[in-house]
């Protein structure tokens, strides 16, 4: 029964898991929350799946968007205390690794709508008016938020050491 009534979300999960994972982590800061997030918006398209005439997988992350500014609204009421780092998972010291670690911590250090923008714009690679059109915003806004999340991110990142770190092989 549940194959036939949800027909095409296995697709879905088994094309696109890791993706919307990636982008969920980079969402809510570390990969336990970006789960519960991915699970979160997938409940909600479940509930909705008969509704939805739209492409699915835009209608997950659009839900995945807005439920992890949700989350960042109610943090700034109610502020969390968080760990410097996640706790290790395993052996894993490499230079890129703890590159990615730091520039999520820095996303996690901007605004709500300046990291939706960021990671719409720039991960999810959404072009300015889509980026705007899944933030029910201008494309001005678009361009304006991403412009001050990017300063925002050279401030937090002006002081790193790059020597040892790698991005694309060029230290850089």
């Amino acid at each position: 029964m549940r194959s036939r009534r949800f027909d095409g979300l296995d697709t879905l999960i088994a094309e696109r898991g890791n993706a919307l994972l990636g982008t969920a982590v980079l969402l809510t800061g570390n990969r336990a929350a970006g789960e519960d997030l991915l699970q979160a918006a997938l409940e909600r398209l479940m509930r909705s799946w008969g509704r939805v005439r739209e492409d699915r997988e835009r209608y997950l992350r659009r839900t995945m968007y807005h439920l992890a500014i949700d989350q960042w609204r109610h943090r700034r009421r109610r502020p969390e205390v968080f760990l410097g780092h996640e706790p290790p998972g395993g052996p894993d010291a490499t230079d890129a690794l703890d590159l990615r670690d730091a520039l999520i911590m820095a996303l996690a250090q901007l605004s709500p709508r300046q990291r939706a923008v960021l990671v719409l714009r720039y991960w999810e690679q959404l072009t300015e008016p889509e980026t705007a059109a899944e933030l029910g915003c201008s494309v001005g806004t678009v361009k304006s938020t991403a412009s001050r999340g990017l300063a925002r991110l050279r401030e937090l990142t002006s002081t790193w050491d790059l020597h040892h770190a790698t991005l694309n092989g060029t230290g850089r």
